[in-house]
């Protein structure tokens, strides 16, 4: 379960923008997902490969000790994701940015385009996730009725990400050539 997890919401985070030095802010999506689309001067730390020296390091770097270090994804759930991997070791303090990327479009921040066009990874896994339950029922039919239970561990993974808001799935697909091409 996470610890108490400190949010900041869209809104909140455009005024520290406009108050003050670019903050640090890590962006726990794919190097992909931040080539498509990316807020200038964040840093990008995909969550499967974050760890707290990093973090550390990041923190030197920016000469932010002390400071609140603001963690970004596509909807706020994997830099929630992030504050549990980091276990409560780090020693600034970290806010997850409510709504993620989508917020702050919505809030009307000011984005950066890149020439990436790979989708976003919650996108990708419910392409995986219903071509695979497809593929068994499929298989099930026309085949042997054995492979329905293709159909059976994909709907109960689903459920089990669902329950413990961790998926396997989205963890392997983040490892994917294409979601780890550079901006």
């Amino acid at each position: 379960m996470t610890e108490s997890i400190n949010n900041i919401s869209a809104n909140e985070f455009l005024r520290v923008l406009e108050s003050a030095d670019m903050p640090l802010v890590i962006d726990v999506r794919t190097v992909a997902e931040v080539s498509n689309e990316y807020l200038d001067g964040c840093v990008n730390i995909p969550l499967h490969e974050l760890n707290l020296s990093q973090v550390q390091t990041c923190v030197a770097e920016k000469k932010a000790a002390g400071q609140p270090v603001y963690l970004l994804c596509g909807t706020g759930k994997r830099a929630t994701s992030a504050i549990d991997k980091l276990k409560g070791e780090a020693v600034n303090p970290l806010l997850v940015i409510d709504g993620g990327i989508e917020a702050l479009k919505q809030a009307g921040c000011s984005l950066s385009k890149g020439k990436s066009r790979v989708m976003p990874l919650e996108r990708q896994v419910r392409i995986a996730a219903g071509s695979l339950v497809l593929l068994g029922i499929l298989l099930g039919v026309s085949l042997s009725p054995g492979f329905y239970g293709l159909s059976a561990f994909v709907g109960a993974g689903l459920v089990f990400a669902g329950i413990t808001d961790t998926c396997a799935m989205g963890m392997l697909l983040a490892r994917m050539p294409w979601n780890n091409n550079a901006r």
